[in-house]
């Protein structure tokens, strides 16, 4: 049940919007005599949210037994949207979709160390199925968040989920919506919101929300996207070949060692990891792409060791071979124009014995752009056990693309 705090959070900010909202409409109405068209679809979104942190590390399932009472959040997110008019096919395959930005702030009201973060994202969302004013959706949202209390073993030592301020901000959600009006819409869904550094800060467990949400869109310029909808042709499958590079740092913690202090110990050492793929990629329709790939990897923290100078830890010994990584993993792609949200499960087939051992199989989870017929660019989280950050990869690739075969 939502408490009172959670109810006047949500309330008074839809309070705060809806005036603005309704000046919005007035001005647009007033400009009858003009009837300029606006030949861009345009929404503006707010939504609210309220509910619990879940206790997915040991540092908040403790926080969480202590207090006998789980951690309340609740979160406010204005987005603007441009509303897809379907002129170009990925459009028609997607159903019309809308994209755009949005700025989000979350409260926790037992604040406990986590701060309160604000987050500038990119968003997009798009219909499962429309039944007339009726529609099932689903979003994605990804973007940056700041404004954190950042881990201090010494001065806010509550939370380790978050070694840094900053963070990165992932939201997917499901939602049904439904068209009051001409310009509004009203909807309710839920969420489900991650925030990790990507483990360029230890330590980094991350915080994980699940919670509902309602949904208030206000449209600049309405139109029914029902009459918009026209057939496309089938698509052409194609193969590419894809050659990439990948460089990034690794933060690790050496709580062990007596020869530091605590803060010393958290600041840790950085690492450097970087490596290359080779993935033979087929597109089979505008949405989609399967495909396979091989990757070498090199990780600077594993079989590493640390010495002590002047009182700051330093890692010893330059390259090494032992801290190669040969690997093969299956690649999908959900193509959106030239965005890309690529997801690739991934087994290493040849590493040597670590100190640091890590589970065999991997996941990668990222967003990659094409800046060229030819050339795309990415980040991607690389991580095990489906929710440990392993490190960030900054990704530069060259795409070859073998020819086509059209049917006669």
């Amino acid at each position: 049940m939502i408490s009172k705090i959670g109810s006047f959070f949500i309330l008074n900010r839809f309070l705060f919007i809806l005036p603005i909202l309704l000046f919005i409409n007035q001005a647009i109405n007033a400009q009858k005599a003009d009837s300029l068209k606006i030949k861009n679809k345009y929404v503006i979104t707010a939504y609210a949210q309220y509910g619990d942190i879940l206790a997915t590390n040991p540092f908040l399932r403790q926080a969480f037994s202590a207090s006998n009472a789980a951690e309340e959040y609740a979160a406010f997110s204005m987005q603007f949207m441009k509303q897809t008019t379907g002129e170009k096919y990925w459009e028609q395959a997607y159903g019309l979709p809308r994209y755009g930005l949005g700025i989000y702030t979350a409260t926790f009201f037992n604040k406990n160390g986590l701060g309160t973060p604000i987050a500038l994202y990119g968003s997009f969302k798009a219909p499962f199925v429309r039944w007339n004013r009726l529609s099932l959706n689903y979003e994605a949202g990804f973007g940056f968040a700041f404004n954190w209390e950042a881990y201090n073993p010494i001065e806010n030592n509550y939370n380790p989920s978050l070694g840094a301020g900053q963070s990165f901000f992932i939201d997917l959600g499901v939602s049904l919506g439904y068209q009051l009006s001409r310009h509004f819409d009203l909807g309710f869904g839920y969420d489900f919101t991650h925030f990790s550094n990507g483990a360029l800060k230890s330590p980094n467990s991350g915080l994980n929300i699940f919670s509902p949400k309602i949904t208030l869109d206000y449209r600049l310029n309405p139109f029914n996207p029902e009459q918009l909808k026209k057939p496309i042709p089938p698509y052409i499958k194609n193969t590419t070949i894809d050659f990439s590079v990948f460089g990034g740092t690794k933060n690790v913690i050496y709580l062990n060692n007596n020869a530091v202090d605590t803060v010393t110990k958290y600041r840790g050492v950085y690492y450097p990891v970087y490596g290359l793929s080779i993935l033979i990629n087929r597109q089979l329709d505008y949405k989609s792409k399967v495909g396979i790939g091989v990757g070498l990897s090199y990780d600077g923290s594993n079989n590493s060791t640390v010495v002590v100078t002047n009182g700051e830890l330093e890692p010893q010994g330059g390259f090494q071979v032992n801290k190669l990584a040969l690997s093969v993993f299956a690649s999908y792609e959900l193509v959106i124009d030239r965005l890309s949200l690529v997801v690739q499960p991934g087994l290493y087939i040849l590493r040597n014995q670590t100190t640091n051992v890590k589970p065999i199989a991997y996941q990668r989870l990222g967003l990659q752009y094409q800046l060229s017929q030819s050339l795309f660019a990415g980040i991607s989280l690389h991580a095990y056990n489906l929710h440990v950050s392993d490190y960030l990869e900054w990704t530069l690739g060259y795409r070859l693309s073998l020819p086509k075969k059209n049917k006669n």
